[in-house]
């Protein structure tokens, strides 16, 4: 066991009162907030090495996706996601839990599997803003359940609780609100080899070799095995430790370096040039500066990499930069692990060499959902705890979903997990009720959801991209194929289920026989999308229902000509019309050097006889901008950079129509309607690959 815990008493007494001293540069998750405590953007400049950064990092990950699989005897069941949980019983700190009981009833379960050999499992329970996640943003309804996989469970299940009741305390916590907490954390007290029940059968069949799983390790060797006298480790033998990159989206990861075995050289703290570091991977202490300067120093003494070690008695940290550090990244990778006299003592008498490896392991996570079925935990991309939070609120938002979607309506399928691929995508003809009885209705809804061609998140497309819903119902009509719903894919994740209330496009609905065709772009892999559409009556709209509806104005070419393209729309209302509305969905794509559309801030306006209606994408752009919206339907934990706040749209959600009441804005007479679209209060005038807007919108009569 680490000398991180290796100084712990094993007397919960002795846990309450520890206090865990983190090195005095430990990095922390930042996120940039204005005044009103709320995220703002990222420079762009900075956001987009991060991005460039991340994407080669995870794309590595994509490669070797797959590459450990695990074999089931014939014997041994096949769990898979989405199956029913079966019945388990775990001896904890608080005593027998049982499932299923009405401790657990209709309430989320996560599951982590804890093992000391993995350097970002180490850094999940020792991080400051790890812990602090963990108690004060976990959602209320749900249950962790904690699992040692060590020799002496019993210790690791008292440590475990102690890091968590030490942080309590730290943060001023009264004791009933500890003890409250607490009630929701269940720390088994036997190994997870000594369960006897299905748990370790489903670790071992969902095993993965990805961010937060596996043991990614440094390889320490001689030049010629044999031949070190004088340390603890006389006959050579490779000097095996857990480590833990750089933040992925921050530098290289060593897994750049591949089968490699590199020379390595002792360089202090780093924090001064050393020239003796060059063409070698330097080998750092922790402490006497950032992270940042340190590796950057490195970097201007030639090294090809830096490997810090984390001082005696304390853990591996999350490197990361900070602030300013961020604007120019170094280039090459870096890596921490824990302090190895061995390795201390070898680096300053042995000529040593240095490789990395990742050791494939069982997964170390999964869940339960609120309904009592299994569910992947996705990617950890760095170790902290919000990501189990960030789960834990999806299970949530689909609860919620499920509730909302046993209310009364007319439901007709359209869709039912075919396959959408190629130009054509997906197209279903289908017949509906007659237009007589839909206009018993007033609210139409759309209940998607997208999967993939096999049981689990391996087996979804890598990448994000828009899929759009188009609908034709009069082949004459200029109304035929207008965009009727707009959802963007997860990277690498089955479990998106969204509810769309697209009442205004009633109108779009103008016969009963009607071709849908939901389509994404041709050259992504297969995806599995179903599709509803929910009839209902919205009591609160009283007896009002759209009967007309005006196309206005769609997207273009973000460049500093795209306001060009847009002429004023001229219209009169009839007599008997009750409401007007705009309805708009408009979302940014692509990355010119201002980070639009994508990641760029974009103000729309329409104008209405001179009044001014206007929203601002401000999420764009932002660190964690799409991570918080997991409790309105953002997939959490996708394989892919899916945090970052985007123009209008985030990673596996729905896109959000922008629907607006103009009616105290028009006359009795001719009204017209403009658009523009800005970036930081002007119009786009990027100097290169300029980004693009996709945009429907339309005029909407009620009567």
């Amino acid at each position: 066991m680490a000398s991180t815990r290796r100084s712990v008493s094993s007397g919960l007494c002795c846990l309450l009162c520890m206090c865990i001293v983190v090195a005095a540069h430990k990095k922390q998750v930042h996120t940039p907030q204005n005044q009103n405590g709320q995220p703002v953007s990222v420079a762009w400049a900075q956001l987009q090495q991060r991005l460039k950064t991340g994407q080669e990092n995870l794309a590595h990950h994509h490669e070797v996706y797959g590459a450990f699989t695990t074999e089931t005897d014939n014997q041994t069941p096949v769990l898979l996601p989405d199956q029913p949980a079966q019945p388990f019983k775990l001896f904890t700190l608080n005593g027998i839990v049982e499932y299923p009981s009405a401790l657990f009833a209709d309430k989320p379960m996560i599951f982590h599997a804890f093992d000391n050999h993995s350097a970002f499992l180490e850094c999940l329970w020792t991080s400051e803003d790890s812990l602090q996640s963990l108690v004060s943003g976990s959602p209320n309804n749900t249950h962790f359940v904690f699992l040692p996989t060590s020799d002496d469970p019993l210790q690791d299940a008292l440590w475990m609780r102690g890091q968590i009741a030490n942080k309590m305390q730290k943060m001023g916590k009264l004791k009933k609100d500890v003890s409250s907490l607490l009630s929701g954390f269940h720390f088994v007290t036997t190994s997870l080899y000594q369960l006897g029940n299905w748990i370790p059968a489903l670790l071992q069949q969902w095993a993965c070799q990805d961010h937060g799983c596996g043991l990614p390790q440094a390889v320490f060797q001689n030049s010629t095995l044999g031949k070190s006298v004088g340390t603890l480790n006389p006959i050579g033998v490779p000097i095996v430790l857990k480590r833990l990159d750089a933040r992925y989206d921050w530098l290289p990861s060593p897994d750049k370096f591949g089968n490699q075995t590199i020379p390595v050289a002792a360089s202090q703290d780093g924090c001064k040039p050393d020239s003796s570091v060059a063409k070698k991977i330097a080998v750092v202490t922790a402490g006497g500066c950032s992270f940042s300067q340190k590796v950057a120093t490195m970097e201007q003494s030639s090294a090809t990499g830096v490997i810090v070690y984390a001082d005696l008695g304390q853990p591996v940290q999350d490197m990361n930069c900070e602030g300013a550090e961020c604007d120019a990244p170094p280039s090459i990778p870096a890596t921490m692990v824990p302090y190895n006299q061995d390795l201390v003592n070898r680096l300053q008498t042995d000529n040593l060499y240095v490789s990395f490896q990742t050791t494939p392991t069982e997964n170390y996570y999964f869940g339960i959902n609120g309904e009592g079925l299994l569910a992947e935990m996705g990617w950890l991309l760095y170790p902290t705890f919000q990501f189990f939070n960030w789960q834990a609120e999806w299970f949530n938002y689909k609860s919620t979903l499920l509730q909302k979607l046993k209310t009364e309506a007319l439901v007709i399928p359209v869709i039912d997990n075919s396959t959408m691929q190629g130009d054509a995508g997906v197209v279903k003809t289908i017949q509906l009720p007659t237009l007589e009885k839909l206009s018993q209705y007033n609210k139409l809804e759309l209940d998607a959801s997208l999967s993939c061609p096999g049981t689990k998140d391996e087996s979804c497309p890598p990448w994000d991209h828009t899929v759009n819903l188009y609908l034709c119902c009069n082949g004459t009509s200029p109304l035929c194929n207008m965009e009727l719903g707009r959802w963007i894919t997860p990277f690498r994740r089955r479990i998106g289920r969204w509810l769309t209330d697209v009442s205004p496009l009633f109108p779009l609905i103008n016969s009963n026989m009607c071709t849908f065709t939901m389509k994404t772009v041709p050259w992504a892999k297969a995806w599995k999308p179903s599709l509803n559409l929910r009839f209902s009556k919205d009591s609160t709209e009283g007896l009002l229902r759209p009967y007309k509806i005006t196309p206005l104005f769609r997207g273009g070419t973000f460049n500093k000509s795209y306001n060009q393209n847009y002429k004023p729309h001229f219209f009169t209302v009839p007599a008997d019309v009750k409401k007007v509305q705009v309805y708009a969905a408009i979302t940014g794509h692509g990355s010119d050097n201002n980070g639009c559309g994508e990641f760029c801030v974009t103000s729309h306006h329409f104008v209405v006889n001179g009044h001014y209606n206007n929203i601002t994408f401000s999420n764009a752009g932002t660190a964690l901008g799409c991570a918080l919206r997991t409790p309105t339907g953002v997939e959490p934990n996708e394989h892919g950079t899916w945090l970052y706040g985007r123009d209008g749209w985030c990673d596996g959600r729905e896109v959000d129509p922008w629907v607006f009441n103009v009616t105290a804005q028009l006359t009795s007479g001719q009204n017209n309607i403009t658009y523009f679209g800005w970036f930081e209060g002007k119009d786009p005038n990027p100097t290169e690959n300029p980004g693009y807007i996709i945009m429907y919108s339309y005029l909407v009569f009620y009567k």
